[in-house]
Formats: structure tokens, C-alpha cells, sequence
């Protein structure tokens, strides 16, 4: 009976583990845009194809582009979905990286492609091929879940609920004037993942016109490394911990990983007893980076950005008090990689100017955006374009400190923080979500 008994159990075991195993396969995809030839080993997509949970893929957000053919070339040429409009596809996946590779068309001369993934992550920019002829780009996403083990999950704020870097799906985005042919997912673990650790000014911002440099960043790197923002809105190192959300960075990554940690803004307003720049702020930094240094992890502290706050000699005055200068001391003394945001934003908005930095920010005037009947004035947070210019900061720090993940840069050609890019050479196709909420934290 005991032996019975041990043997039913091992059974049980054995069958919850194979269930357990089965929910982390990963499956791959193969979509052929088009109604007419079907390349072979392809899911056909057309008007038709609309996403819900229980088919798994489709356009999404009642979003649907227009078809067209060319009447020659293979079957996945021949035909391609075009629009003048944004569009979304989705497809519902699992936790993990994944390699994205799409066939890009220009038929007629007319078709430039700009793609986003999820929460607005600007994956590829302005893809041009030459007249009649159609290319591949390939781009690495990451796609996180609340899961930590069977009993804890990471716990998000009421706004996160929505957000399209949190549900249980893969959002393509495709801007400007798109041709898309074909697309192939394909899930990889070979990437070296970078985490992002921050507040309201590294978050991928789901809605126009707010942006952050985390999103921005996965433009610079090739496949080889993938960026997994966890960062969020009000967060500060303390908030960030009791939201687990450091544990669950630790429960996915491997040796090799990186996790760039930043803030400052949030943690400023903390006023107890033992709070301070000084105090719980640099031992809280100091736990993250042990933490992630004993799982074989590589940290790197990025000093926060400064905020829009000018003298009367166009001088950007500090408004953080001592927690730039307390992340610079635990970089010293940990000997960890530091990339000094705040030093370099500080240049940034200088070279600007008083007015022209508002043009960084989310400044805008009343009935700019759906329901917006107010101006907005925000010398936090940053608009797509001043997103753009920190995230170059940010990969010019990875080159200036010889970070090993600098080889995977790529559309970069150096940057410095005092000469940035004219506002008239930067487009960014905007979204069709807005919101006037400022993010928490203001």
C-alpha cells in the first residue's frame, strides 16, 4: 500500500511537472500578408484576420490595413498589406525574447516603415527599400508577465493594468506609410538581456505625447541583445522592491545580463526618519546592485535626469538635491558602470535653450491631443523627441564606459549632450492612444 501510495504520488508529480513544462513552450510563427498566393509553411493574413484570444493573432484595435498586389514575384511579394494610417497585429505569446523578422516593400516608390512594439518601443525607423524591391529587418523583442513563482506576482499599479507591455500579447505597431509582406516570430534565449530599473522617466509610455528613454533605446541594438523595461511611473527604489518587482527581474534573468537602475526624483519626496540621499537611497541602490551581481548580473547606475529648471542665466538648476552625487558614490565604491544622465541632460537643455527645451518636454497648447482643454506644461517628462536625444546619452555612456554590450550598437554615430539633434530633423509618427494623465510623480 505505501509503495502504492509513493508510486501514485510520483505519478502526480511527474504530470504537474509535464504541465509546467508544456506552459513555457514558445511557440514560433510564420504570417504571409496577402489573399492571394499562400507561401508554403505560412498562416495567411488578410482583411479577415482580427485579433481575439481564442485565434491568437490578427489586426488589433480595430485597426485593418489595405491589400494590394504587384502581379509578379513569390508568394509572399506578390501581395503585402499597405495604409496611410497606423495599423496593429498581434499575436498572443508568452513570457520571453523574441526574434522578429519582417519583409518590408516599397512597390511603388511611395512606402516608408516605422515600427513600434508594445508600449511604444521603437524597434525600427523610417525603413526605405529601393523602389519595387522589398527587404528584411530583424529586431528583438522582450515580453514580460506578472509571474515571479506559483504564489507571488508582481504587483502593478490600477494604470498599468491596461498597458500593452503587461498583457499577454505581442503588439506590433507599423507607422508612416507601411508595406508589410510578411512577418516570422521566433523565440530565442540566446540574447543578452539588458533590464531597466526606474521611474516615470525611463517607462515605456503607452500614450502620446508623454515618451521615455527606455523605449527609445531598443533602436540601438542589434539582435543579440534585448531590453526588458520594467521600470514604471512614481517608482522609487523602495516602491520599486515592495512591488516586487526587482525579484522579478532576478526570477528571469541569467548570467551575463545587464540591469541599468535609475532614480532619483521619486525618492526625493520620502521623508522619514532614516530617508534620504544619503541613507536609505544609497543602501537600497546598493542592495540592488549586490543582488544582481550574485546571480552573475552586471549593474550599471544612471544618475537621474534633471529636470527643466533654468536661473536667470540660462544656467539648468539641480532641483535633486544630493542623489545624483549619492549614485556617483555607490558607483565609486561598488566599482560599478555610471552613466551620468544628469550631468549630460543638464547639457542638453542648455544647448536648447530657455524656450526651445520646452520643445523637449510635454509642452503643448490646449485641444493639442483628444480632450486635452488645457496646456500642458511638464518640465519632467519628455515628448518622443527629447526621449530620442536622452536615450543617445544613454548609449553614449555605454561606449564612453566601454560596457561590453557596445558592440550590438547599431544606428548611432556618437552624440554629444551640448549639440543635439535639430528639432526639425526628427519625426516621429504618433500613436493613435493620447492621454492628458500625467504620469505619476509629477
Amino acid at each position: 500500500m505505501r509503495n502504492s501510495l509513493k508510486c501514485l504520488l510520483f505519478l502526480l508529480l511527474l504530470s504537474v511537472n509535464q504541465l509546467h513544462a508544456q506552459s513555457k513552450i514558445r511557440p514560433s510563427f510564420k504570417f504571409d500578408f496577402g489573399s492571394s498566393d499562400l507561401q508554403s509553411g505560412y498562416t495567411q493574413i488578410n482583411t479577415e484576420t482580427q485579433y481575439t484570444p481564442e485565434i491568437g493573432f490578427g489586426f488589433d484595435f480595430k485597426t485593418v490595413p489595405n491589400f494590394a498586389e504587384q502581379g509578379i514575384g513569390d508568394a509572399l511579394t506578390k501581395d503585402y498589406a499597405i495604409s496611410d494610417q497606423p495599423f496593429y497585429f498581434s499575436v498572443k505569446l508568452p513570457e520571453g525574447n523574441y526574434k522578429v523578422k519582417v519583409l518590408l516593400g516599397n512597390p511603388d516608390g511611395n512606402s516608408k516603415t516605422t515600427i513600434k512594439a508594445e508600449s511604444r518601443r521603437l524597434m525600427l525607423q523610417n525603413i526605405v527599400p529601393a523602389k519595387g524591391e522589398f527587404k528584411y529587418e530583424t529586431f528583438i523583442v522582450n515580453i514580460k508577465d506578472r509571474n515571479i513563482d506559483a504564489n507571488k506576482k508582481v504587483s502593478l499599479k490600477p494604470r498599468e493594468n491596461n498597458k500593452l507591455d503587461w498583457d499577454d500579447k505581442l503588439t506590433l505597431e507599423f507607422d508612416v506609410n507601411p508595406c508589410v509582406a510578411a512577418i516570422e516570430i521566433t523565440p530565442v534565449d540566446d540574447q543578452i538581456t539588458v533590464f531597466l530599473a526606474g521611474n516615470s522617466t525611463v517607462v515605456n509610455q503607452d500614450d502620446e505625447p508623454w515618451a521615455s528613454w527606455g523605449q527609445m533605446i531598443p533602436y540601438f541594438f542589434k539582435p543579440g541583445v534585448a531590453i526588458a523595461n520594467h521600470a514604471e511611473s512614481g517608482l522609487t527604489l523602495g516602491s520599486f522592491l515592495g512591488s516586487h518587482r526587482l525579484e522579478k527581474i532576478l526570477s528571469v534573468m541569467k548570467k551575463g545580463d545587464y540591469l541599468f537602475i535609475e532614480f532619483g526624483h521619486n525618492d526625493q519626496k520620502e521623508k522619514g526618519p532614516k530617508d534620504g540621499a544619503y541613507q536609505s537611497y544609497t543602501e537600497r541602490l546598493k542592495y540592488f546592485v549586490k543582488t544582481f551581481r550574485e546571480k552573475g548580473g552586471i549593474p550599471v547606475i544612471v544618475t537621474s535626469t534633471s529636470r527643466r529648471s533654468f536661473d536667470t542665466a540660462g544656467k539648468v538648476v539641480e532641483t535633486l538635491g544630493d542623489y545624483p552625487d549619492a549614485a556617483r558614490k555607490v558607483a565609486a565604491e561598488l566599482k560599478v558602470p555610471l552613466i551620468d544622465l544628469n550631468k549630460e541632460t543638464k547639457f542638453f537643455y542648455e544647448a536648447l535653450g530657455v524656450e526651445e527645451s520646452k520643445k523637449a518636454f510635454v509642452h503643448y497648447p490646449a485641444n493639442t491631443y483628444p480632450g486635452q482643454t488645457t496646456a500642458l506644461a511638464d518640465n519632467t517628462h519628455f515628448n518622443p523627441y527629447g526621449a530620442y536625444q536622452i536615450a543617445k546619452i544613454i548609449v553614449q555612456g555605454v561606449m564612453d564606459q566601454k560596457i561590453k554590450i557596445k558592440k550590438y550598437i547599431i544606428n548611432f554615430d556618437g552624440f554629444n549632450a551640448s549639440k543635439p539633434d535639430t528639432l526639425d530633423s526628427w519625426y516621429w509618427p504618433e500613436s493613435l492612444r493620447s492621454d492628458v494623465l500625467k504620469p505619476d510623480g509629477n
